[in-house]
């Protein structure tokens, strides 16, 4: 089979398509023929060495396809349509995934969208119905509103009744942003997102602020949370946030400061597949919009890394195999 692996840390040219063995299904295990796999930030943190994997690794962490051979002990079937994520090994043909990290893709929804959201759909759920469940009437701040999991984010918020600032850097992310539910948005490319977030929220600041990108936008994010507000640092697209004394945010109000990861969200078979589930069942329901709007062969997997880094990309980049 095809795989895209990588065998030294590095820039998107240490990314080799090899031929590898497909792989044979373990106890407890299934193999999925890959018909969609997701590019995402984690990828590229794995593929630098900021997120150690063993090496040599196939990367990608999130998939959806049909169960091709299963392991003793497996309740799922072969010709079961599933997705999953948190497993390595989704830039390839075939993939051996531990049975209980699949969940079943539900009639309504297809392979392309379930790989599309597996990852940043259940993690856009996780931020805003649990990190900081939003409420009706609060303010959220979402960085990267037009990205892959901004744009899920801001659908999510809206829905629940948030009042959205996305910061984007062009206007034509901006129209996304707002067409997703955002009720203002800020060109963090021609303004300033902390004093324009300020002069939106009357000087009150945020409930919440969502931040994927990390390094540029963290100090001026916790300017602009309110008195007991919450800061959510779930990603560094930007590069690693420096250490810091805590007692900053006793300065700045008693602010909260969370650094999740989705693994932690779906850490039972049961919480993965009730957050997959309530993600599926809003693409279901077209509560949920996917953006699939670049897919390329596992050849082309390097220049997708590139374009995601450089910020080339709006919503979901998939991979097909």
């Amino acid at each position: 089979m095809k795989a895209i692996q990588v065998k030294q840390s590095g820039g998107p040219e240490v990314m080799e398509l090899v031929e590898l063995p497909v792989p044979q299904p373990k106890p407890n295990e299934a193999v999925v023929k890959i018909a969609a796999a997701g590019v995402n930030f984690i990828d590229v943190y794995n593929r630098e060495g900021r997120y150690k994997v063993p090496l040599p690794a196939v990367l990608g962490q999130e998939g959806a396809g049909t169960v091709s051979a299963v392991g003793k002990d497996v309740t799922i079937k072969p010709g079961d349509r599933v997705a999953y994520t948190g497993v390595l090994g989704a830039y390839a043909e075939y993939a051996a995934v531990p049975a209980d990290r699949l969940v079943k893709i539900p009639e309504g929804v297809d392979e392309r969208q379930a790989g599309a959201a597996m990852l940043q759909g259940t993690t856009a759920h996780y931020l805003s119905h649990d990190t900081f469940p939003l409420k009706k009437g609060q303010t959220a701040l979402v960085h990267a509103a037009a990205g892959g999991v901004g744009l899920l984010l801001v659908q999510m918020a809206h829905n629940l009744g948030a009042r959205v600032i996305g910061t984007v850097s062009t206007e034509e992310k901006a129209k996304l942003a707002r067409e997703a539910g955002a009720d203002e948005t800020i060109l963090y490319t021609q303004q300033d997102f902390e004093a324009e977030t300020k002069r939106l929220t009357g000087g009150k600041g945020v409930d919440v602020v969502y931040d994927s990108v990390g390094k540029t936008t963290f100090d001026k994010g916790l300017n602009v949370l309110r008195p007991r507000g919450m800061m959510v640092l779930f990603g560094g697209s930007s590069g690693a946030v420096a250490p810091f004394d805590p007692l900053v945010l006793t300065q700045k109000g008693s602010l909260f400061l969370a650094r999740p990861s989705l693994n932690h969200y779906i850490t039972t078979p049961e919480e993965l597949q009730a957050r997959a589930g309530a993600v599926f069942e809003m693409i279901r329901k077209g509560k949920l919009k996917l953006r699939i709007q670049h897919t390329c062969p596992l050849a082309q997997a390097a220049q997708a890394h590139r374009d995601l880094e450089g910020r080339k990309t709006t919503g979901k980049l998939l991979l097909l195999p």
